[in-house]
């Protein structure tokens, strides 16, 4: 029988924990490193404490008119003026109902998420919900007045233009990716075109041509909504970039799993749908999130061809005679808003990842 020695445990040597030891190994290792740290240190402090200032100690946060702003500080009377157009642009006020009950009938859906485990009851949900949420807000149907796009602003609009762009590029990436991992010469070239095409343009080229050359295609006093085709161009831009982060997690599955696939029977489409999809999205949902955070930043392209989204609200409602002069007021209030929304996300890419982590510890 072997005999084992017990080993007295000991506790770390005082000089490798606590702050200083921390403070020692991670921001004064090196010279290079202390003298960064210092840098940092010195531009925080010349940053935050004037900003704090203008954005709190000496702001006006009461009021409803330009005369209760005064100082020195930041004026958010204005931003509380004009919530309203920053929120949901021109949307006419007694038809705001239905933007709230698309926003309520959202958050029920997530909820149902969680129920559910089976992936076509979801989808079928998603896609019903989608089809509320249009006629909800564009009405046209059941009594519901028509509201035209042109008066779809804000926050709404940049919610809808990048959820549009989000669900909509998604399957398409995913059939580009599977077409550019396919064996036929083709399918696998027309792939490959369209991709590295849409990956040399930048995004505001496809939104120009989306909004002045797509409607050359169609007969002659056929209207097409402009709003449309800035989701058109949008959702095809961004289905390239999915389709490389998509095919780049295909890679990554060991060639075991596809030969084991075979093994059992399954058909390609069986074999891709149920055995290498299900981990290839696991291993790039990091990258698939990114892609997603950079179509919202980038719908503020949108612009440029006359949408007023969240961003262009700003230089709208700046412009208003009894306001100049708070567009940086603005300009800050979107910035938090974006930041919510980006780390919101970020928040929950991660909750997904351990969700579905199915590595060993």
């Amino acid at each position: 029988m072997a005999v084992y020695n017990k080993v007295e445990t000991r506790e770390a040597p005082s000089n490798s924990k606590g702050m200083v030891y921390w403070l020692r190994a991670n921001l004064f290792s090196t010279p290079l490193n202390s003298a960064m740290t210092i840098l940092g240190i010195a531009f925080l402090f010349w940053v935050i404490p004037p900003f704090i200032k203008w954005s709190i100690i000496d702001a006006n946060f009461a009021g409803s008119t330009r005369a209760d702003c005064t100082g020195d500080g930041a004026c958010w009377v204005f931003v509380r003026a004009k919530m309203d157009m920053f929120m949901y642009g021109f949307y006419p006020e007694v038809e705001r109902w239905r933007i709230h009950l698309t926003y309520a009938l959202f958050f029920v859906v997530i909820a149902s998420f969680k129920y559910l485990k089976q992936a076509m009851p979801k989808i079928i949900i998603a896609i019903i919900y989608f089809i509320i949420a249009f006629i909800l807000i564009r009405g046209g149907f059941f009594g519901l007045e028509t509201i035209d796009t042109n008066k779809w602003g804000g926050l709404m609009l940049t919610i809808v233009v990048s959820s549009v762009g989000i669900v909509c590029s998604f399957p398409l990436g995913i059939i580009l990716a599977f077409g550019r991992a396919s064996k036929l010469p083709i399918i696998k070239s027309v792939s490959v075109t369209y991709i590295e095409f849409i990956r040399g343009v930048p995004l505001i080229t496809i939104l120009f041509m989306s909004s002045v050359i797509l409607p050359l295609f169609f007969p002659e006093g056929v209207t097409f909504d402009k709003l449309l085709r800035a989701l058109i161009g949008i959702t095809l831009f961004q289905a390239a970039y999915i389709a490389e982060v998509i095919r780049g997690g295909l890679q990554s599955i060991p060639s075991g799993q596809y030969e084991a696939a075979d093994a059992v029977g399954l058909s390609y489409w069986q074999k891709m749908l149920l055995v290498i999809l299900p981990q290839a999205l696991k291993v790039a949902i990091p990258n698939l999130v990114g892609s997603f955070i950079a179509l919202f930043q980038d719908t503020t392209l949108v612009l440029i061809i006359g949408l007023f989204d969240l961003l262009a609200m700003v230089q709208v409602t700046g412009s208003d005679s009894h306001w100049l002069g708070f567009e940086t007021e603005g300009y800050v209030f979107v910035t938090l808003i974006f930041w919510v929304f980006c780390y919101s996300m970020s928040v929950y890419s991660k909750s997904l990842e351990k969700r579905f982590n199915t590595n060993l510890k």
